[in-house]
């Protein structure tokens, strides 16, 4: 509640609704941004798992040394 009330004497009521907004579209983005990599790797290994698949062959596995 304060930091509201500090928040609305310094940037005043027309101005505040607007900052709002865009920080809600920030987090928004973030959120967004963190699934997508997520997103990109499920879609990478379907398709790796689809061309072993029509070869017939093991799946290589990463070699970590």
């Amino acid at each position: 509640m304060l930091i509201a009330g500090i928040a609305l004497l310094l940037f005043g009521g027309k101005k505040l609704p607007e900052m709002m907004k865009g920080l809600g579209q920030g987090v928004q983005n973030f959120k967004k941004g963190l699934n997508e990599p997520l997103s990109e790797e499920k879609e990478n290994t379907e398709i790796q798992q689809e061309n072993v698949e029509e070869k017939g062959e093991k799946p290589a596995e990463d070699e970590k040394q």
